[in-house]
């Protein structure tokens, strides 16, 4: 029956957009919504979910990818190909200070290097942290305090957007260079901007410091990328149609629920919390994932094929969740972080950092 079902809801919906492009296929069960198994939706060739994988022996490992065409490189934006975080931020800080009259704040570069390792990063964390030693605006009322921290935030949100789209903010070294690298052997290369910790709009004007010509070789996956991928439909509730028959709706539905409870499962193992497996997990977290699940779909190529460039451990954290080869670049946000599910830890690009030549050694080496 669960095999008719799903026969059926390839062949009938005309409502989800790459619907229209699967032939008719044979019976199968519900195995394609497991990990691993998503390559449907509008940029992936058909074959990939009607065709079971050849058959490996248990003992085999992952082999090296045999071309170029046949590996993709998924690269975070902020923090990977510009340190924002040493930067953009702290200046954008310092204007959000002065656009608010807040002459007694200012961040000089040791004083915001402190408050990011006390805050883990977090901004609320940071500001609260930093009036709680200074003193609070003396006009400011107690039961104000959440707002006056999201005005700054806003404010340097908005300083931060006009720094990234100037020239004042630099690129990492090597990162033009490692790029070009990767697109001459016929790589794909696509840029993440769902995730940033300062919105996709300040990730796009980081993609377009790479120029003009690189840009165009590149692939992008943002929000509505990640909205209608197959996965992303499935797990975020989007593009799940009436037309759709009330079985696989239902399926459907179910499978969603269980991914987020093993998405869970998986970051309390990892972080050794205690949480409650009925609830979903975090939306930022879940959002990392989906976004990883597009990046490969729209490369055509299972998650193996696919490596992660990354510089935040919300990326390592969900790229071992989908099984992605990650490789990390160090900012300064993470410099003395550990990510030991990374396949290898770098300071940069190029030379003795990372090379192409060193991401095909590492995804060719056994787990």
């Amino acid at each position: 029956m669960e095999a008719c079902a799903f026969s059926r809801c390839l062949l009938l919906p005309r409502s989800v957009p790459f619907a229209k492009k699967l032939p008719s296929p044979s019976p199968a069960p519900l195995w394609f919504l497991r990990e691993g198994s998503f390559a449907s939706s509008k940029f992936c060739k058909p074959s990939r979910v009607l065709s079971p994988a050849p058959c490996a022996s248990p003992s085999s490992s992952s082999p090296e990818p045999s071309n170029s065409g046949d590996l993709a490189l998924l690269f975070e934006v902020e923090g990977v190909i510009a340190d924002v975080y040493r930067f953009g931020n702290r200046q954008a800080f310092n204007v959000a200070f002065q656009k608010l009259g807040l002459d007694c704040a200012n961040w000089p570069e040791p004083v915001y290097v402190d408050l990011m390792r006390r805050s883990g990063g977090d901004e609320e964390k940071m500001l609260t942290l930093f009036f709680n030693r200074i003193g609070w605006p003396t006009s400011l009322p107690t039961n104000e305090k959440d707002s006056f921290v999201k005005s700054v935030l806003h404010q340097k949100k908005k300083a931060l957007e006009e720094y990234v789209s100037s020239s004042n903010l630099p690129l990492r070294p090597g990162v033009e260079s490692f790029i070009d690298d990767a697109l001459k052997e016929g790589i794909h290369v696509i840029m993440l901007t769902t995730y940033g910790r300062n919105g996709e709009k300040t990730a796009r004007s980081l993609i377009e410091k790479l120029g003009q010509d690189r840009v165009s070789k590149v692939k992008i996956v943002g929000k509505k990328e990640v909205e209608e991928s197959f996965y992303g439909q499935l797990i975020l509730g989007k593009g799940l149609s009436s037309s759709l028959d009330e079985k696989l709706l239902k399926e459907a539905t179910k499978a969603a629920y269980m991914e987020k409870k093993r998405i869970a499962e998986e970051v309390a193992s990892i972080l050794k919390l205690s949480v409650d497996i009925s609830t979903a997990p975090s939306e930022g977290f879940e959002m990392v994932v989906v976004t990883l699940r597009a990046g490969a779909e729209l490369a055509d190529l299972p998650v193996k094929n696919c490596v992660l460039i990354s510089g935040s451990q919300t990326g390592v954290l969900a790229a071992e969740r989908v099984a992605m080869p990650c490789v990390v670049i160090r900012n300064s946000l993470t410099a003395r972080a550990e990510f030991q599910s990374a396949k290898v830890v770098m300071d940069g690009f190029g030379g003795a950092d990372l090379t192409i030549s060193k991401v095909r050694s590492k995804i060719g080496s056994s787990e």
